[in-house]
C-alpha cells in the first residue's frame, strides 16, 4: 500500500463512518478500485476505524466526560445509567471479537461479493426501520430514553455490523428505533458505543507487538498507517460533526436506496 492511497482510504473512511452505508464496505470498495492488495488491510481498517473513534471522543468530549463525572459520583443518577447502558451494549461484540476473531478476519479478503449482501441487508434494515417508525410514532419512557433490554439488542446489531458491507451505525440505530428508541436518542448512543470495542481491539493489537507476536505496520507498513490514520481523524471530525446532524434529521429512505445501488452494482459487477 502506497501512502497516497492510505490518505485515500482514510478519507473515504472518516467521511463514510458516520453515516449508515458502511465505513468497511467502502473500504474495500476504495481498496478494490485502487488495487491495493488485501494483505495488512485489516490492521489498516482497525487503525482507521480506531482514529475516526477519536474524532467521536474529540466531538463528543463535553457528553464523555459529563458521563464520567456523574459515574464517580458512585450513586445512581443518569450518568450511571446511560454508562451501564453503554457497557452492556459492548458485551455482544466482544464476544464475538475474542470468539470469532479468525472468521471475521477471513471476511475482508478479496470478495466483494460478501459487501454488496451485507450492503442490501443494510439497505432492507434502513427501509424497514424509517417505515415503521413513521407509521407507529415512538414513545419512549424509559431513563435516557433507552432501556437495557433496548441496548442489548442494540449490541446484537452491532456485533452482526463486523461483516464488511452491513453498517454498523446504520444496523445499530436501525435495531433502536425497531425496538422503540427515538432517532435522537439513538445518534449519539450508536456513536458512543463503539468507542471501547475499537479502542480495545488496537489495544490487543499494541499487546501483540509489545510481546513479539506481531511487528508494527507488518503488511500494509508504517506510513500508510500514519497518513490513513491522520487522514480519517481529520475527515472524522469533519464528518462526526456535520453528518451526525443529517442522520437525526434525514429519511433513512434515501440511504437504503443507495446502499440498494450499490449493492446491486457489486453483485452484477
Amino acid at each position: 500500500m502506497e501512502w497516497f492511497e492510505a490518505l485515500i482510504l482514510g478519507l473515504v473512511q472518516g467521511l463514510t463512518e458516520f453515516l449508515p452505508v458502511s465505513s468497511s464496505g467502502h473500504l474495500m470498495i476504495a481498496r478494490e478500485l485502487l488495487g491495493v492488495d488485501a494483505e495488512g488491510f485489516l490492521d489498516f481498517t482497525v487503525t482507521v476505524h480506531f482514529a475516526t473513534v477519536l474524532s467521536t471522543i474529540v466531538v463528543f468530549w463535553a457528553s464523555i466526560v459529563q458521563i464520567i463525572k456523574g459515574v464517580f459520583k458512585f450513586r445512581y443518577n443518569d450518568e450511571t445509567d446511560y454508562f451501564l447502558k453503554l457497557c452492556l451494549s459492548m458485551v455482544p461484540v466482544a464476544a464475538v471479537g475474542f470468539l470469532f476473531k479468525d472468521k471475521v478476519e477471513s471476511l475482508f479478503g478479496d470478495d466483494l461479493g460478501t459487501v454488496g449482501v451485507c450492503l442490501l441487508i443494510t439497505a432492507a434494515l434502513l427501509l424497514l426501520s424509517q417505515i415503521i417508525t413513521v407509521k407507529h410514532p415512538v414513545e419512549n419512557k424509559h431513563r435516557n430514553g433507552i432501556s437495557f433490554l433496548q441496548a442489548f439488542l442494540v449490541g446484537i446489531g452491532q456485533a452482526c455490523a463486523v461483516a464488511p458491507g452491513l453498517s454498523r451505525s446504520g444496523t445499530t440505530i436501525a435495531t433502536g428505533l425497531l425496538s422503540g428508541v427515538k432517532k435522537d436518542n439513538m445518534a449519539q448512543f450508536s456513536f458512543l458505543m463503539v468507542l471501547v470495542p475499537i479502542i480495545g481491539e488496537q489495544l490487543l493489537d499494541l499487546l501483540d507487538v509489545a510481546q513479539g507476536e506481531a511487528a508494527i505496520g507488518s503488511g500494509a507498513g508504517v506510513l500508510p498507517l500514519v497518513c490513513g490514520f491522520f487522514s480519517a481523524f481529520l475527515a472524522g471530525l469533519f464528518a462526526c460533526k456535520v453528518m451526525i446532524g443529517i442522520v437525526r434529521k434525514a429519511r433513512f429512505s434515501w440511504f437504503a436506496l443507495y446502499c440498494a445501488v450499490v449493492g446491486i452494482l457489486l453483485l452484477v459487477l
